[in-house]
């Protein structure tokens, strides 16, 4: 990846046009702050995931992210590519994340993010991918390896269906990528806790807690934190310092273990996380 910095025009919307900030706002106004629950589209089937993303919202999870599978999973351990591959082996289509998101906005009341690296969406059409999205009640994108400096085409689609924009950020990104990150994103800024792939582990990063400080410098409002989170003690820590805290490969082993009632119980554990 190159170190150049191009000049981005960066837009700014109020977080009152942000669904997702707006969701995790209100989570820091009546609680500890946001929990933010990521499971992958169409594992084990597309109806179980379906049910297993309501089950979620219905045990305490704020913000959905549904993952798109993927063929090169750069940034996914072993839980979560291990389920990608399963949805894909099962005949998982691309089509299938719009009705996944229509389906889940028909019976909780929670923004729904699709996870998804660049690629799929170029193959698609940005456009289109986009009107599809909104019109399903998406509320916008996480892409993992699309930067501010390279990502034109979706600052501009995005602003023209109002649809959320996550941007990741990292220990190692300069100022100068954190604050494109901060002043490009809709929604919250992914706040990338330790180097590596995503997965549980024992201890988070302390570079996490110095990365959220390093984007309140550079103006970041909702920031939230993810990779290897996996309990509520964690998400409690994290809620000392972010605003949402992010959690993937915990819920997806529960689901692959012990399917929808086995992942709802998890969440609704972790979500104490938030009360703390």
């Amino acid at each position: 990846m190159s170190d150049t910095i191009h000049d981005v025009t960066a837009a700014t919307p109020s977080a009152a046009e942000s669904p997702v900030a707006r969701t995790i706002a209100a989570a820091n106004a009546g609680r500890a702050g946001a929990f933010v629950g990521y499971l992958p589209v169409g594992f084990p089937s597309l109806d179980a995931s379906v049910d297993a993303a309501v089950a979620l919202v219905e045990n305490g999870v704020d913000v959905l992210e549904l993952g798109l599978p993927y063929s090169d999973p750069v940034m996914d351990g072993p839980v979560i590519q291990a389920a990608t591959l399963a949805s894909l082996q099962g005949g998982f289509r691309l089509a299938d994340a719009f009705t996944a998101v229509e389906r889940i906005r028909s019976r909780v009341d929670a923004p729904v993010l699709l996870m998804t690296y660049w690629n799929p969406v170029l193959q698609y059409g940005v456009d289109r991918f986009a009107d599809d999205l909104a019109s399903a009640g998406g509320a916008g994108l996480i892409t993992p390896d699309l930067t501010v400096d390279s990502g034109a085409d979706w600052l501009a689609t995005s602003d023209r269906t109002g649809l959320d924009r996550v941007f990741l950020a990292a220990p190692t990104s300069t100022d100068e990528r954190l604050r494109l990150a901060v002043e490009n994103s809709r929604g919250f800024v992914y706040t990338v806790s330790t180097m590596g792939i995503t997965g549980a582990r024992a201890d988070l990063d302390a570079a996490a807690r110095t990365l959220v400080a390093r984007l309140r410098e550079q103006g970041g409002e909702s920031l939230a934190v993810g990779i290897g989170i996996s309990t509520a003690d964690q998400i409690a820590e994290i809620l000392g310092y972010a605003d949402g805290a992010i959690v993937g490969s915990a819920l997806v082993k529960a689901l692959a273990d012990g399917g929808v009632a086995a992942v709802g119980r998890l969440a609704a554990e972790l979500a104490e996380g938030t009360h703390r």
